[in-house]
């Protein structure tokens, strides 16, 4: 067949015509594409994505991104070396987008999330959470418990607005008991270099108000039915994973074992500027990376690219994310 300009546009009219014909045109909407384009704002639809690990019911709640300078990002790595790596994954060299991405549990109408997102205290392109979250049809009210992975703040300050606001009012919020170990101490917080203050700071402004009320969780166990907290140290000293497991189904939620996996599944044994102990999170990384690619096991991660969950390959001395395939169906 010779291409030519008509063929092209030919293609094009057919790519783009409803199928189903006069049936499928009778069904759309009374707005002509000019009319409708011209009332719809430049935005997404809601950033929710639905799937199941065996009768649990997952949703990823989108919390927006936040831009982050290359420059200084990788402790251990050449700035072109990384430059490279983002060039590779088709990502700006200069500053990439970091997203943010929480689950929501829902077992037989019993809701639980991990992790809240930014809250009102993220960039101006994060706080799209609660606008997600509702969009998805929860409401807070609802929510019964909230698990914590880590004190970082686009991690816990969604549970507490800028005003002091509690947002899960009826929700029981479960913490890894190193991690509460480590940020509430008020002698660690004196002797916390000035970088660090404002994170002492952010956790005792959202677990403050509720210090008697908050239920620490060991290691290994069963937090809620069906989830099982994982030590994953390095990123913070009680960073936690989880396993997620119904039936035979198991989903591996890595919090932040890797920020971006463009970056850190592909190389591992980087180390970002957020990880408190590098040595540490790097075998952390390595090790939960190489069980999930040996056990073909279904992740998420929160800083991947929405919907924030695949599977990991080996490839090389490191690893690949593999997206999973957006499916219409949950």
């Amino acid at each position: 067949m010779t291409i030519t300009r008509r063929t092209v546009l030919a293609g094009t009219a057919l790519a783009t015509a409803p199928i189903g014909g006069s049936a499928a045109l009778a069904q759309t909407s009374p707005a002509t594409p000019s009319t409708a384009a011209s009332n719809s704002p430049s935005q997404q639809a809601p950033g929710f994505y639905r799937y199941k690990v065996g009768e649990i019911e997952v949703t990823a709640i989108n919390d927006g991104f936040a831009r982050r300078p290359v420059e200084g990002f990788i402790k251990n790595a050449e700035l072109k070396d990384v430059q490279a790596a983002l060039q590779e994954a088709f990502l700006p060299t200069d500053a990439f987008p970091i997203t943010f991405n929480t689950l929501v549990l829902n077992q037989g109408g019993k809701i639980t999330l991990i992790d809240t997102g930014n809250g009102d205290m993220g960039a101006p392109t994060s706080g799209r959470w609660m606008a997600n979250f509702r969009a998805a049809g929860f409401d807070p009210v609802q929510v019964s418990t909230v698990v914590i992975s880590h004190f970082h703040g686009d991690h816990i300050n969604g549970l507490r607005l800028k005003d002091g606001t509690a947002v899960f009012p009826n929700a029981e919020v479960m913490v890894p008991a190193p991690e509460w170990a480590f940020w509430m101490d008020d002698a660690r917080m004196n002797q916390a270099p000035e970088a660090m203050k404002g994170a002492f700071q952010g956790v005792l402004r959202v677990f403050g108000p509720i210090a008697e009320d908050v239920k620490r969780y060991e290691m290994d166990k069963e937090v809620v039915p069906g989830l099982t907290s994982i030590a994953a140290p390095g990123h913070t000293p009680g960073h936690t994973a989880y396993m997620l497991s119904s039936g035979s189904a198991k989903l591996m939620i890595m919090s932040d074992v890797t920020n971006h996996p463009a970056l850190f599944v592909r190389n591992p044994d980087w180390s970002a500027v957020f990880d408190m102990d590098a040595e540490q999170a790097r075998a952390t990384r390595r090790r939960m990376l190489d069980m999930a690619a040996t056990e073909r096991a279904q992740v998420a991660f929160y800083h991947a690219p929405f919907p924030a969950t695949g599977h990991i390959a080996k490839e090389g001395n490191g690893f690949r994310f593999v997206p999973v395939q957006w499916s219409s169906a949950v």
